[in-house]
């Protein structure tokens, strides 16, 4: 990693704590002077699942990137926002339901050229995203499964980035490294002795830091989680609808 994008990495996690809900809530704030920034990276980290959802409703890959171009345009001008009340639920369930109604009415508005307005909010890498559209299920998956399946995998990657610009700060970027395949699950990692051999430890020692890794995960698994649900009491739920969600049941 460059010097200038672990920079970038550092100025993106400062306000991604306080993306979701609670940038949502204080966009009705005029006066917020970090909302355009977080909602900015809102759109960047789940433009993705809402790409995938218009998608999926038969929209070609253009006019899907104009929806959700639009629609994040829509978010940045906050007017939406105003009635937005957290209580009501799920911060996914809310961008569905906002997606699904500027739709509605784009539907009976001119189509590219005037959607949002004509700006363009950030870039979309339309044929990336259309190399992971197509390895999508296609006959077992309505619009909505497969943003929400879209909005679990950017919530873990999240959190995965976010754990290791944790590690990259204290030093530790080549532990990561090594370690991650223990995270994530990946078949064929290093075993205990090579990874002590690398690390220049006992195998006792890597067994510690993969325990200590995942912990760290779970908790910030749960801090993000906690951040897109109405209230504390909603968290465990959350994450067993997540479970649920990536196990495909």
């Amino acid at each position: 990693m460059t010097r200038s994008h672990a920079n970038t990495d550092k100025t993106s996690q400062a306000w991604f704590a306080t993306t979701r809900w609670s940038v949502v809530l204080s966009a009705q704030d005029k006066k917020s002077s970090q909302c355009r920034q977080a909602l900015d990276g809102l759109c960047r980290t789940y433009w993705y699942p809402l790409y995938a959802f218009v998608r999926r409703q038969g929209y070609p890959a253009d006019q899907a990137a104009d929806f959700t171009q639009g629609f994040f345009a829509r978010c940045l001008e906050k007017d939406w926002l105003e009635s937005v009340d957290q209580s009501k639920g799920r911060f996914r369930n809310f961008l569905l339901a906002a997606i699904k109604h500027y739709m509605s009415n784009e539907r009976a508005r001119e189509r590219a050229k005037k959607r949002g307005g004509g700006k363009q909010i950030f870039s979309l890498d339309i044929a990336t995203a259309e190399t992971r559209y197509r390895i999508e299920p296609e006959t077992t998956t309505t619009p909505e499964q497969l943003y929400e399946r879209q909005w679990a995998l950017a919530l873990l990657d999240t959190v995965l980035k976010d754990l290791q610009q944790q590690y990259l700060d204290e030093g530790k970027a080549e532990m990561f490294d090594l370690l991650k395949p223990c995270l994530i699950g990946q078949t064929g990692s290093l075993p205990t002795t090579e990874l002590a051999r690398k690390l220049q430890c006992t195998e006792g020692s890597v067994r510690v830091m993969v325990h200590r890794l995942k912990k760290r995960y779970r908790e910030l698994l749960r801090q993000h989680i906690a951040d897109t649900v109405a209230g504390p009491e909603d968290v465990e739920a959350e994450m067993q609808h997540l479970r649920t969600i990536l196990s495909g049941s």
